[in-house]
């Protein structure tokens, strides 16, 4: 049996307003234990920056164009992030799971960049530092994404929860997992399901000068557009995308309701990312339809209550839509103490992804280390 070490996640995720940091305690395969999550606002430039290169970056020639600008906000990142581990004062030989702050995801052209220099971090924190998670998984034939269902997998197990069980996570973009055995990892089914918070976000930001619609409260005061969210829902269903396992907010776009005031836009693109979220998890969980199946719903897109009611008014009804709060789990923190998991694995040589999580050919170690 692999003896347990301490750990460190530190994740951003797709919504770039701060990182997720968790410290653990595991063997990175069935022990694991909390010791502390904490969450790290951006200052405002670094924020900012993350948005308006985002903006600019919508296909791999852009990571050319614009290499300075990412150079730049890398390194401010990286500090940013040395920073956290320095106030954290975590134990010299703690391994650092370093996701980064995903700048371009793009499946099909077998890419996927964080901003985050590990060799950088290394220098400012003399600790053991595992980064770039995705790379060995696509360079085996996979997506690179989602990477979290083995902890999802350990969750389950761990707390004891009845199985088959769907995990729903809720960030930037939608994924799901799917448990169905207590041992078999490579039994393990995971896929990104569509937007989650990105395009809500976006409208938002764009707007006004909030950063998101808190509870669903500004969708509560608009009206949605039934015109625009039918062509919505048509374009979608036409997307030639079934075989995707993995997403990046640049596959979806706010430009079908330009021409809406604030609020009716933000209604709108509610409407029309629960309908999408629940069409896509229904169709995913139809093999379950005879029995009552359990799904957790984690990330940040869990406290908009509009959306979820929403979800829940068109799922199939077999589907008990439950917060992963309710099993004493702090559902902002699943991520970030996932790739302190991962690190652990990572280290030991274990697998991290399976082909039924990220279509890769076969069981993938991922995340390069750089030891201390």
């Amino acid at each position: 049996m692999q003896k347990s070490q301490i750990s460190l996640g530190l994740m951003s995720g797709t919504s770039g307003d701060g990182v997720d940091a968790s410290i653990v305690r595991t063997n990175g395969i069935n022990e694991y234990e909390l010791i502390k999550d904490k969450y790290f606002e951006y200052d405002l430039k670094i924020y900012k920056d993350i948005h308006n290169l985002k903006e600019k970056i919508h296909k791999i020639e852009h990571l050319d164009k614009y290499k300075d600008e990412i150079d730049n906000l890398e390194r401010n990142i990286t500090i940013f992030h040395a920073e956290i581990i320095k106030q954290l004062n975590t134990s010299e030989n703690i391994i650092v799971g370093f996701h980064g702050q995903t700048i371009y995801h793009n499946s099909d052209e077998k890419i996927s960049r964080q901003l985050g220099n590990g060799r950088l971090l290394h220098q400012l924190t003399n600790k053991n530092i595992i980064f770039n998670f995705r790379k060995n998984d696509i360079l085996n034939g996979g997506q690179g994404a989602p990477l979290t269902p083995v902890f999802h997998h350990l969750i389950s197990m761990k707390n004891k929860i009845r199985l088959p069980v769907c995990f729903l996570n809720i960030g930037g973009i939608s994924n799901i997992t799917i448990v169905k055995e207590r041992k078999n990892l490579s039994k393990l089914i995971s896929k990104d399901i569509g937007p989650g918070n990105c395009l809500i976000d976006n409208w938002v930001r764009k707007n006004s000068n909030k950063k998101f619609d808190q509870d669903g409260f500004l969708a509560s005061t608009g009206t949605k557009n039934e015109i625009i969210f039918e062509q919505a829902q048509e374009l979608y269903a036409n997307r030639n995308s079934k075989k995707k396992k993995s997403f990046d907010v640049n596959d979806f776009d706010i430009s079908f309701v330009r021409g809406l005031n604030l609020q009716d836009g933000v209604a709108t693109l509610t409407d029309f990312t629960a309908s999408t979220i629940a069409e896509e998890l229904s169709l995913s969980l139809k093999e379950f339809k005879e029995n009552s199946l359990d799904v957790l719903i984690c990330g940040g897109g869990r406290k908009n209550k509009l959306l979820l009611k929403k979800i829940e008014e068109n799922i199939f009804p077999n589907i008990n839509l439950k917060l992963i709060d309710d099993y004493n789990i702090n559902g902002d923190f699943i991520e970030s103490q996932a790739f302190a998991f991962l690190a652990v694995r990572s280290f030991q040589g274990l697998p991290i992804s399976y082909p039924n999580t990220t279509g890769c050919k076969k069981p993938c170690v991922g995340g390069e280390l750089i030891k201390n």
